[in-house]
């Protein structure tokens, strides 16, 4: 069996975290070979990375700025570590990828997606996910799941999640505007439902790369 690249994307709160635990123990059941990774992060420079890019001190970051970080961060994760997991015919489960960057700095900060195409082309010239799963929900529902998750966890409200609500709705629209162009990629789930009804549509799609 060929390696897969498989990529969990959509806005803040929709189970994204929670769900790739669960994909990694069920392939893991299935005896394939699995490598868990993020971005922005995945290797010792993009974590390095991530820390400037999620910093909320960082406030004046420009989007240029932020837009380069997140392709210097993702040569580094695809040469460093997707790659060679995919040679060795292992599975690889991102929480994101580029389908983020255009959510994000194109759909959000209004950067141009031309630009955007230019960087990706010359950064992964071609390289993209095999399936892309898109955990999509109405953006309050989503903020007010990581409003809770910070109050009872302590954990700190990221530079990113503390942007507007216009914002994350520009997020969503840009996320669903990819999948209507690319359909065959992309499987968008409803993540307001039970987590049960949204794993069993995982599970449903996963199973079709086993053949």
């Amino acid at each position: 069996m060929q390696g897969q690249f498989i990529t969990l994307e959509g806005p803040e709160g929709g189970g994204k975290s929670t769900n790739l635990l669960w994909m990694e123990s069920f392939l893991i059941e299935q005896g394939i070979d699995v490598v868990v990774t993020r971005e922005p992060g995945g290797t010792e420079i993009g974590e390095a990375i991530r820390h400037i890019l999620l910093n909320k001190d960082f406030g004046a970051m420009c989007d240029d700025t932020e837009l380069l970080l997140m392709f210097a961060a993702r040569a580094q994760h695809i040469q460093e570590k997707i790659k060679p997991a995919l040679a060795e015919r292992k599975w690889v489960i991102s929480d994101r990828f580029t389908d983020a960057t255009y959510a994000y700095q194109g759909g959000a900060r209004g950067l141009d997606m031309a630009r955007i195409a230019q960087i990706e082309q010359w950064v992964q010239q071609g390289f993209q996910p095999n399936l892309t799963f898109i955990f999509d929900l109405p953006v309050e529902i989503g903020m007010s799941r990581v409003l809770s998750r910070s109050q009872e966890t302590g954990q700190v409200i990221d530079r990113f999640e503390q942007e507007k609500q216009a914002f994350f709705e520009k997020v969503r629209a840009a996320y669903l505007a990819r999948a209507n162009q690319s359909p065959a990629r992309y499987k968008v789930l409803d993540a307001s439902q039970p987590i049960d009804s949204v794993q069993q549509q995982i599970k449903t799609r996963l199973q079709g790369l086993f053949i």
